[in-house]
């Protein structure tokens, strides 16, 4: 079966957000060295480390979608809503453009993730390799 173009859109999107992330938790890392003031040490590399986590999390969802697997498509709704549940209040809030930089590609995701071909793709059993 061919892979859709839609497919390939998401995992782009899924594999940007990832980026977005390790960037974010890049900066993140280096504030926490360079003696940025916390309230809690323990709690910082926490959200350090999850942040590194969700990274690593959906660069492996974009990874897969492109290989049709199954749980993909449910990953990257979760992780569709999550970055609209952040860019709603930050385009109301006043920042429009990092509000837009992140409503316009998860819409976009949400909207390709019911397409009847990504389904179809992302739904197939039995002809696939083992995951690992």
């Amino acid at each position: 079966m061919e892979r859709p173009r839609g497919i390939v859109v998401i995992a782009l999107i899924v594999a940007a957000e990832a980026t977005a992330l390790l960037v974010a938790a890049a900066w993140y890392g280096y504030e926490l060295l360079t003696n940025a003031p916390v309230l809690s040490f323990a709690g910082a590399v926490f959200t350090l480390g999850l942040l590194l986590a969700f990274s690593a999390w959906l660069y492996a969802v974009a990874a897969f979608l492109l290989r049709g697997r199954r749980w993909t498509r449910a990953a990257a709704l979760v992780a569709q809503l999550f970055v609209l549940t952040i860019g709603f209040p930050t385009l109301t809030g006043g920042v429009v453009l990092a509000g837009i930089a992140m409503l316009v590609p998860a819409v976009t995701a949400l909207v390709l993730l019911f397409d009847k071909r990504v389904i179809s793709y992302a739904s197939r059993t039995g002809d696939l390799p083992p995951a690992l």
